[in-house]
Order: structure tokens, then sequence, then C-alpha cells
């Protein structure tokens, strides 16, 4: 048998969260003996933009296995606004949300077993991004806004209604915290490690639901504890995951 696999698809939160302290490499610690981590993550792509490669960048396995499960992570740059700075990254809403449904139909399709879980886009500290501008920025005005971040989370969360597939609501769930801007937002839009420990923290919970966690999952090849120290190999006859 072959490890099951856990898949990251979004943009630059997604493509950064490998780093030391990222929520991705979190995930991949957790699962270390029992799923494969797996990251796709596009910087500065929105939903528009993964429509054109999540053919190439989500294909079948070797093995034909649906992944246990995929998440996808779009959104902050769909929400960026029409007539700022990095308008070309903009995605009407009603776009966003028919692209959204594309994607979970293209994952129900190729991987029909699969656990599939949206995050929403996080909030957004609109004073922090005019300190941070990812171009040249001459109007004095953030190219996001908090109010747009929500209005695109919660068309997130609807297409997961509607899908039937799962959803955390990270616009939600770090605006509960007194000072979440800089608790949570490294420049207005990007995690910080306490930013990054929420979405592990939340993406694990609903793995979890799913039964998609450390208890349920088999070990992949024998451990330490269970290798008989006066016949060690063994352990190792016709053992591949149990």
């Amino acid at each position: 048998m072959r490890r099951p696999k856990i898949y990251l698809f979004g943009d630059s939160i997604t493509e950064a969260s490998f780093a030391d302290g990222g929520w991705g490499s979190s995930l991949a610690n957790h699962f270390s003996r029992t799923a494969d981590v797996v990251l796709r993550g596009y910087s500065g792509y929105n939903t528009r933009w993964a429509l054109k490669v999540k053919e190439k960048v989500l294909h079948p396995s070797e093995s034909g296995l649906s992944p246990a499960a995929v998440l996808v992570f779009f959104g902050a740059n769909d929400a960026c606004l029409p007539e700022r700075s990095s308008a070309f990254q903009h995605v009407p809403l009603e776009e966003y949300k028919q692209n959204l449904r594309t994607i979970v139909a293209f994952l129900k399709k190729q991987w029909p077993s699969s656990f599939i879980l949206l995050v929403t886009p996080p909030p957004i500290d609109e004073a922090a991004r005019l300190l941070h501008p990812l171009s040249e920025n001459s109007s004095g005005l953030p190219e996001r806004t908090n109010e747009a971040a929500g209005n695109y989370a919660k068309a997130c969360l609807a297409v997961a209604s509607e899908c039937g597939v799962a959803a955390v609501d990270l616009w939600t769930k770090m605006q509960q915290f007194p000072g979440w801007q800089k608790a949570y937002l490294a420049d207005g839009l990007h995690l910080t490690g306490n930013g990054n420990k929420v979405l592990f923290e939340e993406v694990v919970a609903r793995l979890k639901q799913k039964g998609i966690s450390l208890e349920n999952l088999p070990a992949d090849q024998p451990l330490l504890a269970d290798i008989d120290a006066k016949d060690p190999l063994k352990s190792f006859e016709n053992y591949y995951i149990r």
C-alpha cells in the first residue's frame, strides 16, 4: 500500500506554508509517519488562474488512488479591489463563486473519495497593507480591504455549503481575538507564526472530523516500540502499512 496524500492547493499563503513554522510544514510534521502532505501553492494566483493549472498540478497519482484530502485556499487575491494597484488579480465575486464550484466539481470527478476542504481568505489589516505594497501604489489606498475579504469569505462558505464540502472560516476565526491584526498577520495579509498555528489547528480539527487523524491512519513501517528486540527482522516480514 501507499501512504495517503493530503494536497494543499492555493496562493502565496499556501506556497509559503512549508516555511519554518508554517501551517503546511506543521501538517507534514503532524502526519510524518502516516500521510504525505503535497504542496501546490502559487503566489499571487486567483481562482481564474487556478482553473488554468488545475489539471497540470492536481493529476491522478500513479496508483490511481484518491488522496485522503484536498484543501483549496483561494480568495485573498480574487478580493483585490478592481480600481486599485493589484486590479489585475481581481476576480468578481460571482465569478469567484463559480470558479470554486468548478474546482470542487473537478476534484469530485477526479478523486471521488477525497475529503474536500475549502478555506476562506483571511482578514485584512488595511493599515499594514499600505506599509507592505506588493507593487507601486501611489493612491495611498490599500489594494485590499477587510470588508471585501469578508464578502469573499462568505461566498466561499456559501459554495462549500452548496457543494456539500467542508470549510474553515479563517476570516471570522482570526477576528475573534483582540489584536488579531498584529498577532496573526505579518504584513496585513500573510500569516505570522501564530496565524499559521490557528490555521493548522483548524485544518487538523476538520480532518479529524472526517477520520483523517493519527488515531485512524496506520503508521508507515514498523514503529520502534513494535520491533522485537530478540528478533528485529521478523517485524518487517510482510509489513508495508498496517
